[in-house]
């Protein structure tokens, strides 16, 4: 498995396999999967050479880190990057309270309660680590400040505001500064945000879903460039837009967790059409492709069978040939400055 390391803050810094596993899956997101089958599926990625596992508390309301606890619990602490998030607390509640009824399937009883203040953020690895049976974490991103997750600009902007002026932001940087962790970032689903996180503090690295792929290169105008200026790193979340650029252009395809409307079906086709005259997997050009820009240090799909993660091994290892994205960007498919 290829590896990038990410050296920062000239403080050792992360290597990281450039294919990692987003344990989203695991904590049966829009279906159960069993216990022995979600071990199965993370055996699996350890044994084709993955050693980058991103985690979080929103992710099957504990289920994904308490899942991770006996399957890293006998790994080498020092063979693995384990990352999780901050920014939500989970609480208690009756069944029918829960949060993410009809997304979360066969997971604990509890209503997910946002906190991105100091005691909130130290709360909250606290925990993690507790449910994860961990030593330590790697990283620590405050996860969902952003549109998508709370509905509106204003409602972001104030998550946001909350978490420096509440002294979150200032915990994360103490833990990083007394060397409990060695990074801190952002998960978020919108590269504006990451952006304004960027230029209100210093973070190492942000996790981004789904906004610098195959579809989507709009941050290369600014947030981008400010990240290669800054040694920021970025792991790509949702490289497959939640689903079009792994099933292709056919009826029904998601994307973005819709529908995708027929611009994007249209737009892939093209794409397809493409991979077709070079012989490549749309999956593996779709996986590849954020990788070629220099800010980026690892691709995080999410896995939730063994099989799932073969086919993301395999996205990893294929050869695609230079003539490939020229193509693309002679066909406007890609933009003319994204780095192939």
């Amino acid at each position: 498995m290829k590896t990038r390391h990410w050296d920062r803050l000239s403080n050792g810094g992360l290597t990281f396999t450039e294919l990692g596993f987003g344990a989203v899956p695991v904590g049966n997101i829009y279906q159960a999967i069993s216990d022995e089958e979600a071990r199965a599926t993370l055996d699996a990625a350890w044994d084709g050479g993955i050693r980058h596992f991103d985690t979080a508390p929103l992710y099957g309301l504990g289920l994904s880190e308490i899942r991770l606890n006996p399957f890293l619990r006998h790994k080498p602490r020092d063979q693995y990057v384990l990352s999780s998030k901050v920014g939500r607390l989970l609480r208690p509640c009756a069944p029918e309270e829960r949060s993410g009824i009809g997304k979360w399937f066969d997971v604990p009883n509890r209503q997910e309660v946002f906190d991105y203040s100091y005691d909130g953020v130290m709360r909250s690895i606290e925990l993690s680590l507790e449910r994860l049976g961990a030593s330590r974490l790697d990283i620590i991103y405050a996860h969902d400040l952003c549109i998508f997750s709370h509905g509106s600009k204003e409602a972001s902007d104030a998550r946001i505001n909350e978490l420096f002026e509440t002294r979150g932001y200032d915990a994360m940087i103490e833990l990083r500064d007394q060397g409990v962790v060695k990074a801190i970032g952002a998960g978020v689903n919108e590269w504006e945000v990451c952006q304004t996180l960027a230029e209100r503090g210093d973070f190492d690295l942000f996790l981004l879903a789904g906004r610098y792929t195959l579809l989507e290169q709009e941050a290369l105008s600014s947030f981008l460039p400010l990240c290669e200026q800054r040694g920021i790193g970025i792991v790509t979340g949702g490289p497959y837009n939640s689903g079009i650029l792994a099933t292709g252009a056919k009826p029904g395809a998601f994307y973005n967790y819709d529908p995708a409307p027929q611009p994007i079906l249209d737009r892939v086709a093209a794409i397809e059409a493409v991979c077709a005259n070079h012989s490549v997997n749309l999956v593996d050009a779709a996986f590849q492709f954020p990788l070629r820009h220099p800010t980026h240090v690892s691709v995080i799909p999410g896995a939730k069978s063994p099989a799932e993660v073969a086919a993301n091994i395999a996205a990893a290892n294929a050869e695609i040939p230079g003539d490939f994205w020229a193509e693309l960007k002679a066909k406007g498919l890609v933009r003319e400055d994204a780095p192939i």
